[in-house]
């Protein structure tokens, strides 16, 4: 079986934002185009360059604006309680 190596954890502060940039680019811009235009065959023409522009946009704005949207998050959501793992019992399990 083939192992593929992954990025190093420093690297997810940059990669969650260019992935969450890339998708959420990519569904608005062909949301606003087909609105735009109709389901119409410039919509294929008109699309790609209308989410290279929307995403050279996003990519950057996410990292800046990510580091904020954590504190906001943190300052409304709890954070989780830890996991204390303690001695299993027999029939355990089926309780859940």
């Amino acid at each position: 079986m083939i192992r593929r190596r992954k990025l190093p954890a420093r690297f997810a502060p940059v990669v969650t934002p260019l992935l969450l940039s890339f998708l959420m680019t990519c569904l608005v811009s062909l949301i606003a185009t087909i609105r735009s235009v109709g389901l119409a065959p410039a919509v294929l023409h008109l699309w790609p360059g209308s989410w290279a522009l929307s995403w050279l946009v996003a990519f950057p704005l996410m990292l800046l604006v990510m580091p904020v949207v954590k504190r906001l998050t943190s300052a409304l959501v709890d954070p989780p309680e830890p996991h204390v793992a303690g001695p299993r019992t027999v029939g355990q399990d089926e309780r859940r």
